[in-house]
């Protein structure tokens, strides 16, 4: 019949949330007692790792009326959140454990200027002693939510 709907195909309410609600998540936490200026650079630098752990964590570039062409940007939200050292230690050491994907970020990356510095500044430290300021985390929603649990969203 031309014009029917095919009701076997219809997407369930389930389907719609699950497109709309990424079945993982993205979030940075930040060292509570940071300037705005460090929360900006260390947010930045998390994401640009966050952003190649998985090839589709990106969307296609975007394109005006003008046929200009800009970079892709990640697809989904980026969660922001404060913490006390303590707890971001936490996060870092059960994610790994966790197999979540992690990017950190160190009190001594402020004075590198360069990538090569900045893994040897990393390099330089065990696991346990990283002075971090910021840790991002991307996984399974429900496992990132449990992780995170006792961080405040960023204000």
């Amino acid at each position: 019949m031309q014009g029917s709907i095919d009701l076997r195909h219809q997407e369930t309410p389930a389907d719609f949330a699950a497109s709309i609600r990424p079945a993982n998540k993205v979030v940075v936490i930040l060292l509570e007692e940071l300037a705005s200026w460090q929360e900006l650079n260390v947010t930045s630098f998390l994401i640009s790792g966050i952003a190649t752990c998985d090839s589709g964590l990106t969307g296609r570039p975007y394109e005006d009326q003008d046929g200009n062409r800009y970079l892709p940007m990640l697809r989904q939200p980026v969660i922001v959140m404060t913490s006390n050292a303590n707890h971001l230690a936490t996060i870092r050491s059960k994610g790994l454990q966790r197999d979540l994907s992690i990017a950190i970020y160190t009190r001594e990356l402020f004075a590198t200027s360069t990538d090569e510095a900045n893994r040897a500044a990393v390099a330089n430290e065990w696991a346990e002693q990283l002075d971090l300021v910021g840790v991002a985390i991307y996984g399974p929603r429900n496992a990132v939510d449990r992780l995170t649990k006792g961080a405040a969203l960023h204000d």
